[in-house]
């Protein structure tokens, strides 16, 4: 590792690490301390901050280790919270609904990278095998280290046919480099079925704007074939506002409270289920998975707590909030979070995602790696697709019920 390197990675550690305990310490003392608390906890920062510039091995790039801050800062509290400079921000603003072309992910922050929540099926991310867990290093040469989020997704990005070069670090011990080529991502068709026993089985791949209309026509089409139990699978089920898992929620929900929204500035504002929109009363199971995110979540929160069904699978990801631009003095912007959906319980949906009732861990089908970083050529028997072992348990649940 050469100095220079060494130098911005020892720099970025030690203003994330720094920033992230002032965040910390803010965000529970704030309440208590009042102002005074507060200006106490930047003195901190101020003084940690002359102590670096004029003590560390060389003359830091005081721009970036502002921006770095301001990045770890706000990862502390908010992993999908953006801060973008004056001129970033005039980008974004120009640029972002004018590309139709991407790539198909959904992202976060997480120790200071671009993370993957989930991508949407069919997308040239999910057919380049980019799933949940997996880290961003750079994108189009530009280390996402202490990237704002929401510049991170402009850059992904593009003219529909124009490609764009990632690094993903994933279990292989050296960086990916893939490129991949931008498209306009379709919403994938909601899959449906009657599988054994008369159960129906609908997995909606996408939440997405009008796919409401397509689920509640496919209850009630598997309703027609036959179907007496349904299992509702939300697994890998990214894509979609909160607001459209009030809506899905309320397919199978004639009563209860669903969720309810709320934040520093933002009332409360409760959604509750209208006994009129409810279309299936029948038994019902959903699934989970940890790239279950937004959307997703809120249902599956809302059914799971209100006992309307039982809920199997893995902890889902944790992203379901109102997020808004707040503009500065100087041009720049904070995206952040201003209010938070919360389970029936009282729990953020965000700060805690969703734990099943029966909790299920799916089977690893990444490919393990040698000491040299190759993937060991399958046996026959191991190119058998993996045991799905969550499906399999929500059947069995089923079976009980009958």
């Amino acid at each position: 590792m050469n100095s220079r390197l060494k130098y911005s990675v020892v720099l970025s550690s030690t203003f994330l690490a720094v920033l992230l305990l002032i965040g910390s310490v803010m965000g529970k003392s704030a309440p208590t301390e009042g102002p005074s608390g507060v200006y106490k906890h930047l003195g901190v920062y101020s003084e940690v901050l002359s102590r670096i510039k004029s003590e560390y091995v060389e003359e830091p790039d005081m721009k970036n280790v502002t921006l770095g801050a301001m990045n770890g800062l706000l990862e502390a509290i908010d992993p999908f919270a953006s801060y973008l400079n004056a001129e970033q921000y005039r980008e974004y603003l120009k640029n972002y609904d004018s590309f139709r072309g991407d790539l198909g992910l959904v992202l976060a922050k997480k120790f200071g990278y671009i993370a993957v929540v989930g991508s949407v099926p069919g997308s040239p991310a999910a057919k380049a095998g980019l799933t949940t867990g997996d880290m961003i290093e750079s994108i189009k040469g530009v280390a996402t280290r202490d990237m704002p989020l929401a510049y991170a997704n402009l850059l992904l990005r593009g003219a529909p046919g124009s490609s764009v070069e990632l690094t993903v670090l994933r279990r292989r011990p050296d960086p990916q480099k893939m490129t991949l080529t931008r498209v306009v991502i379709d919403s994938p068709a909601v899959e449906t079925r009657v599988i054994e026993n008369n159960i129906g089985y609908i997995r909606p791949e996408t939440l997405s704007t009008g796919k409401l209309k397509e689920i509640a026509a496919d209850i009630k089409a598997l309703e027609a074939k036959g179907a007496r139990q349904m299992i509702l699978d939300l697994r890998n089920c990214s894509v979609g506002d909160p607001e459209d898992g009030v809506e899905l929620a309320n397919l199978f929900l004639d009563k209860g409270l669903i969720t309810y929204v709320q934040g520093q500035k933002f009332p409360r504002e409760d959604h509750n289920a209208k006994a009129g929109e409810a279309i299936w009363k029948g038994p019902l199971v959903v699934l989970t998975n940890r790239a279950t995110a937004t959307a997703a979540e809120v249902a599956a929160a809302a059914l799971g707590g209100n006992k309307r069904a039982e809920v199997i699978g893995e902890r889902t990801y944790g992203d379901a909030s109102i997020r808004r631009p707040v503009t500065l003095d100087d041009g720049s912007a904070v995206i952040l979070s201003v209010a938070k959906f919360y389970a029936p319980d009282g729990k953020s949906i965000q700060d805690n995602g969703v734990m099943p009732s029966t909790v299920v861990q799916e089977l690893d089908t990444q490919p393990d790696v040698d000491d040299s970083g190759e993937t060991p050529a399958p046996a026959a028997q191991e190119n058998k697709p993996a045991e799905d072992v969550i499906l399999k348990k929500a059947l069995e649940v089923l079976g009980k019920k009958a």
